[in-house]
């Protein structure tokens, strides 16, 4: 196992950490862990090495938490650093900081949290948070010795990451989403350089962006750029070394199901390092995220220019939704996130025809063909 800084602790982090959120199931029943399978995982994990163990209050409806407790026992919680983190969207009141964490304390049968985050920030997190003096009760806590290191995991728009960054002087470490088809996403490749100068450890999640960069046959224009290296890696790999090639990661974190992907991911951490990639092969993960791209049917920037809409259309947003479904062939993922995050009256079909976006677009899109092909894959008529 290799290990790597993380930030301005004195905790050198193995660069492999085991994420709980995607632990096996019992067949038939995919609300109960198969603990005996998860467990063995864990535990084969940690005795190669891996020593940062990610958890949270809600990973599998609550039961993560509680299998970890048990897994952990016979000496393996004295072996790693466990993280969990504070369920944001469920905080009303001051008291809730305590029932909550000390729920947390007891599931995992520990009395102590290495690294605690607050959960999924965004501006209303962040805002609900402050008002309720949160970092009073954090460092209430870490005097106390139940927290060792405070963080938080993030999901909005760089701004907001800059503004909570930037918010609180005694930051240890933050997690974000980050990987080669996500450097401009949320907190990005900015994001990244930001908390390390700032000398935070950053934990990366989702680094195969769900299991989209992991497959092992990708569209031909992306099986094509792989295929002309001598590396023999598979797609998952690439996608891994990538990020561990730069400095600024602490660790990566990923959600493994099953004990192969255990045993691929453990060998893909000893082979890491910073610097490991040639620059020719930095080019290849260019070149492949420039392959993905050209999937997309839509070629939007995001530059906004058609906002504000005179019907009040999310046409960037509508088109980001259809481009990522389109290109990585997640039609169902694509309506369900259609449904769930695009208000009715936000939609691609009540637009109007103005013609007030096309005007604007410095791409010269024809937006209003596109949207209508974009409510007809995403809506499912």
């Amino acid at each position: 196992m290799e290990y790597r800084n993380f930030g301005k602790t004195d905790f050198m982090t193995s660069a492999l950490g085991f994420g709980c959120m995607r632990l096996p199931q019992v067949p038939g029943e995919e609300s109960r862990i198969d603990e005996p399978e998860a467990a063995r995982m864990v535990r084969h994990a940690i005795d190669q090495g891996v020593n940062y163990i990610d958890t949270a209050w809600s990973y599998h409806g609550g039961q993560s938490e509680v299998f970890l407790g048990k897994a952990l026992q016979d000496g393996y919680r004295e072996k790693v650093a466990l993280a969990t983190k504070m369920p944001s969207w469920l905080i009303e009141k001051q008291e809730d900081f305590d029932q909550y964490f000390s729920t947390q304390l007891e599931r995992l049968q520990t009395d102590h949290i290495d690294f605690y985050l607050l959960h999924a920030l965004n501006q209303k997190h962040w805002d609900n948070y402050l008002n309720l003096n949160v970092f009073d009760w954090v460092e209430k806590q870490i005097a106390d010795g139940k927290i060792r290191h405070i963080g938080f995991s993030f999901h909005d728009e760089y701004p907001v990451f800059e503004k909570i960054l930037t918010g609180y002087d005694h930051w240890d470490f933050c997690q974000i989403q980050y990987n080669y088809m996500d450097v401009d996403y949320q907190a990005g490749q900015r994001g990244l350089q930001l908390a390390s100068e700032r000398g935070l450890g950053v934990v990366i999640m989702e680094p195969l962006k769900g299991g989209k960069l992991a497959i092992e046959v990708p569209p031909a224009p992306v099986k094509a750029v792989f295929d002309q290296t001598e590396r023999p890696w598979k797609p998952a790999e690439w996608a891994l070394q990538w990020l561990w090639n730069q400095p600024e990661v602490g660790l990566v974190l990923s959600g493994m199901s099953t004990f192969e992907q255990v045993e691929q991911n453990l060998a893909s951490a000893s082979r890491s390092g910073v610097g490991s990639l040639t620059e020719n092969e930095a080019t290849v993960i260019e070149e492949a995220r420039s392959a993905w791209q050209g999937l997309a049917p839509v070629a939007c920037t995001h530059c906004e220019y058609c906002l504000p809409c005179p019907n009040e259309v999310l046409i960037p947003q509508i088109f980001e939704i259809y481009n990522n479904a389109v290109m990585y062939d997640h039609q169902d993922r694509g309506q369900h996130t259609y449904q769930s995050q695009i208000a009715e009256n936000n939609r691609a079909d009540v637009c109007i025809e103005c013609e007030v976006c096309e005007s604007l677009c410095p791409q010269h899109l024809t937006i209003i063909n596109y949207l209508k092909d974009a409510h007809v894959y995403l809506s499912g008529g």
